[in-house]
């Protein structure tokens, strides 16, 4: 499972979804997106409805990988169900911040509660290397921040050509 809000999607999701179904040998990813992310606040624009259906387009391509919506929005109640998880660096840091849960005893049974991590480098930011995901270099400075910013071509042919039509992504 790799939970996001994929606010657009991104080569680099994809790249990195493909990367945890080769390195894990698994038959299916679901990319999980939450109807209201922890810490991201309501989406407006584009519509949920929309960037769901923006996300499956730009896996349609790859069976391999399923796109679920979740009302949950802690990762280790998204990811209780499967065997594998998948973080960005930045996400498997965050989720340590005790300010997510109840206190700090809750906090580390939620940790000791995942499944196995497939975690992805994010510089400068340190993951343990048990649990690394190769992925390539050059796909790191991808980001869905990025892109709403203007980086507009790392984004996935679907999400670019809604984007064009709609102009969802602008800033």
């Amino acid at each position: 499972m790799y939970p996001g809000s994929f606010n657009p999607p991104t080569l680099a999701h994809i790249e990195i979804a493909l990367a945890v179904v080769e390195h894990h040998g698994l038959e299916r990813l679901d990319l999980a997106v939450s109807t209201v992310a922890l810490g991201k606040g309501i989406v407006e624009r584009p519509r949920f409805e929309d960037r769901v259906s923006v996300i499956r387009e730009s896996v349609d391509a790859h069976p391999e990988i399923e796109v679920v919506v979740t009302e949950s929005r802690l990762i280790v109640d998204i990811a209780s169900e499967y065997d594998v998880v998948v973080m960005g660096a930045d996400k498997w840091h965050q989720i340590g911040e005790v300010e997510w849960y109840a206190d700090s005893t809750a906090r580390d049974a939620a940790l000791a509660a995942l499944p196995h991590l497939a975690l992805v480098p994010r510089p400068p930011l340190h993951v343990p290397d048990e649990y690394r995901v190769p992925v390539r270099e050059d796909i790191l400075e991808i980001s869905s921040s990025a892109v709403r910013a203007g980086r507009t071509e790392w984004m996935t042919e679907a999400a670019r050509a809604f984007h064009h039509r709609t102009g969802a992504w602008q800033s």
